[in-house]
């Protein structure tokens, strides 16, 4: 019986490692020959100095984010950095680094992120993480240059087989949403999942000139944008 157990188990890992090679011959993003100096595009400015704070209602989660002025080079490009925090009663739990660049068609790359879990100051765990370049990853599109034409459309935003598959679906350009930060119109709707999940979507809200507004986790539970600071 044991050897039957080890022989399908070598069965089950052969067949996830097949697939996951599958899936990676299946992505092949047309990937850019050359790349803009900055993140420019309306619905995801990504100048450096440039803060958003967000904040569950009635809920313990602040979600600080920042652009930092350093450029990080991910695969040969230079990528802008965002500083993404979370605190719950005012206690750093998460911590994540993500990579974007723009090419010269105006379209947003993701290009990676270093994820960080920490508990009592320390970091516990760093699942997520994935790099262009390392292990296979590649990247994938965050915000389309011509978001009208792409309506409807299921896009990957990341892949490292097995540890980064989040899809994104644009489903409408028109929609209102209301903050404390403000009443904002025309805003970008998005459906946001991973593919290693089963189970309701992410709602994304992004807004013209401001970024993104609004998410709605598959619970229902809204994390909204309390304030915005431009950049440089």
């Amino acid at each position: 019986m044991r050897t039957a157990a080890v022989a399908l188990a070598s069965l089950l890992l052969a067949a996830c490692t097949g697939g996951e090679a599958r899936q990676a011959q299946e992505y092949a993003p047309d990937l850019p020959a050359s790349w803009a100096d900055a993140v420019t595009h309306p619905f995801l400015p990504l100048v450096p100095g440039a803060r958003w704070r967000y904040q569950t209602p009635n809920g313990p989660a602040t979600i600080l984010v920042e652009v930092l002025a350093d450029t990080r080079t991910v695969h040969g490009v230079a990528a802008t950095v965002v500083r993404d925090r979370e605190l719950e009663d005012g206690e750093l739990v998460e911590e994540t680094f993500d990579w974007f660049a723009q090419d010269e068609a105006g379209n947003v790359w993701y290009l990676g992120e270093d994820s960080r879990e920490i508990e009592d100051g320390r970091v516990v765990g760093t699942a997520g993480s994935w790099e262009w370049g390392v292990d296979g990853a590649l990247p994938g599109i965050i915000m389309w240059a011509d978001p009208g034409a792409h309506v409807g459309e299921d896009y990957r935003q990341e892949f490292r087989a097995g540890i980064a598959e989040d899809w994104g679906r644009l489903v409408g350009l028109d929609e209102r949403v209301s903050v404390p930060a403000g009443d904002f119109e025309s805003c970008l709707h998005t459906e946001d999942w991973s593919a290693l999940e089963s189970g309701p979507r992410e709602n994304k809200y992004y807004c013209d000139g401001v970024g993104p507004a609004l998410e709605i986790d598959p619970g229902g539970t809204r994390v909204e944008l309390v304030e915005v600071e431009g950049g440089e």
